[in-house]
């Protein structure tokens, strides 16, 4: 082995490694998903409640969410601890989506609950993570392919002038407007490849696609992949970096599938395979 190979399986070892913590803490977590209605609704770990929260993990009574004209305010329960990002809540508070591309979300936070309201096409979602949720104490971790550097491609980033429309469809199978910065050509097993970005992430391209591994050793949604970013036109593409889409973690995820001509018709036998 060389120098540089071992310094590259070293990098990229570490890498999985650190994109274990997000996982845990963001997907393997979650508990819920509730999709509201204009209304109100309970919350809290009682029986009655119209969102259930886990019995051990929050009190009884937590509050009452409000959904009214579009605005969404949530009254705390006096005493039961709840947090409005990190301060406690005595007064009812307005809560900012994840719609607000400027600002995060609001979270809340009771005993080892968070939940926060996000917006997927005309739904809006409360979400739900636990800390104590059995799921995560029972995760036992990522599986990936062996490393293997013919994976570790060099691409070509074409930009679209203007950004192309791209129709993504989400798990729920709602589908939103968005737009593609370009596409990346590259070379997989003497196969020229071509797939187009999705956004970009971190300065490189996300890359959301699909391959005759999905559903058999890989998740059936598709894996995505994000590129160096582009130095003179050309991008590194690493499958060994392909991640599976959160949803083969938790039920409650609503992950955008890969626009259909992302489609590859080989096998990509590089980056996650699918959970034990």
């Amino acid at each position: 082995m060389t120098t540089s190979t071992s310094l590259y399986q070293a990098e990229l070892e570490a890498w999985r490694r650190e994109a274990e913590i997000p996982l845990r803490r963001d997907w393997v977590s979650l508990i819920g998903r509730f999709e509201l209605q204009p209304g109100s609704y309970t919350i809290g770990s009682g029986a009655s409640k119209d969102i259930r929260l886990p019995e051990g993990s929050a009190p009884a009574d937590v509050g009452l969410l409000r959904f009214e004209a579009g605005v969404i305010t949530l009254v705390a329960t006096p005493g039961a601890g709840v947090q409005l990002n990190g301060i406690l809540l005595d007064e009812a508070a307005v809560l900012r989506t994840d719609a607000d591309t400027k600002q995060t979300p609001d979270v809340l936070t009771v005993g080892s609950v968070t939940f926060f309201i996000i917006e997927r096409g005309s739904r809006t979602i409360v979400r739900v993570r636990d800390a104590k949720s059995p799921a995560l104490a029972a995760f036992r971790g990522r599986r990936w392919f062996p490393i293997d550097e013919d994976y570790r491609v060099e691409g070509v980033f074409t930009a679209y002038n203007p950004p192309k429309p791209l129709a993504i469809t989400n798990l729920l199978g709602d589908t939103s407007a968005q737009t593609s910065p370009g596409f990346v050509t590259f070379t997989v097993g003497q196969h020229e490849r071509r797939l187009d970005a999705v956004g970009w992430r971190d300065g490189g391209l996300v890359l959301h696609f699909r391959d005759t591994t999905n559903g058999k050793t890989t998740y059936g949604g598709g894996r995505a992949v994000v590129t160096s970013a582009p130095q003179l036109g050309l991008v590194t593409v690493d499958f060994n970096r392909a991640s599976n889409l959160p949803c083969v973690f938790t039920e409650f995820a609503t992950c955008p599938l890969p626009p259909e001509q992302n489609r590859l018709d080989s096998a990509i036998e590089a980056g996650e395979l699918l959970p034990s």
